[in-house]
């Protein structure tokens, strides 16, 4: 599989939405971008009531490996939880072929009143993600606490966005096709753009033996 990026790779990443528990409905933000945008799909991650973490994973890990290219996740609540789980068991190089995350609402799996439903996704990783992310987190979201979405997000080297009071940032949330998370989408695009035709433009004048090396450079950072 090539690299994003090197030989004259030009390509838009494709974007994967990855839902929560019992999947999103046809008025949930990941619903309409897949409706409106036409760089979004969904990954069908399966057992949307019952959901276990390690069969989530090895779906989301399907999808990416699918995409055969660069690849951007958009996931919601428990769709982070998958998020986290594959970046912490996968050995990806970092930004490749995952470029970048939104994280939108991520439960609190570690809590004493944490539903049996999702309490086989905790314990909440805590290694940081290995691809540039932003984590969006909401004052009066009724499943994790904003100061801890906070502590997550410091936790998986993740970019903090706070939401305001925005519910679990779903469909009840009213936020209709949610152009302010589109702009954060479009900023985890424009950033995998960017570091991609930096290498382009940096492998022509490296020697044969430091192109083979080229995935150690340095990792790329989120512009404020």
């Amino acid at each position: 599989m090539e690299r994003f990026g090197f030989s004259g790779d030009a390509r838009q990443p494709v974007v994967l939405t990855i839902p929560g528990l019992n999947n999103s409905g046809p008025d949930h933000w990941q619903s309409l971008w897949e409706g409106k945008r036409g760089d979004c799909e969904r990954v069908d991650l399966g057992s949307w009531a019952s959901p276990n973490r390690n069969a989530w994973v090895t779906r989301l890990d399907a999808a990416i490996r699918e995409a055969n290219g660069p690849v951007i996740l958009a996931a919601h609540s428990l769709g982070c939880m998958a998020v986290a789980w594959w970046g912490a068991l996968q050995s990806q190089a970092y930004g490749w072929p995952v470029t970048g995350a939104l994280l939108v609402a991520p439960p609190d799996c570690d809590r004493m009143e944490t539903p049996e439903t999702i309490g086989g996704f905790g314990p909440t990783p805590r290694a940081q993600l290995p691809f540039p992310s932003i984590l969006v987190g909401s004052r009066d979201d009724p499943y994790i606490f904003f100061e801890r979405a906070h502590s997550i997000g410091k936790n998986w080297g993740s970019q903090f966005v706070d939401a305001g009071y925005a519910g679990h940032i779903n469909a009840q949330s009213g936020l209709g096709d949610w152009q302010f998370g589109q702009s954060l989408l479009e900023r985890l695009i424009d950033n995998a753009q960017e570091q991609a035709s930096a290498m382009r433009q940096m492998r022509p004048a490296l020697p044969m033996a430091q192109q083979d090396r080229s995935s150690k450079a340095p990792r790329p950072t989120l512009h404020p």
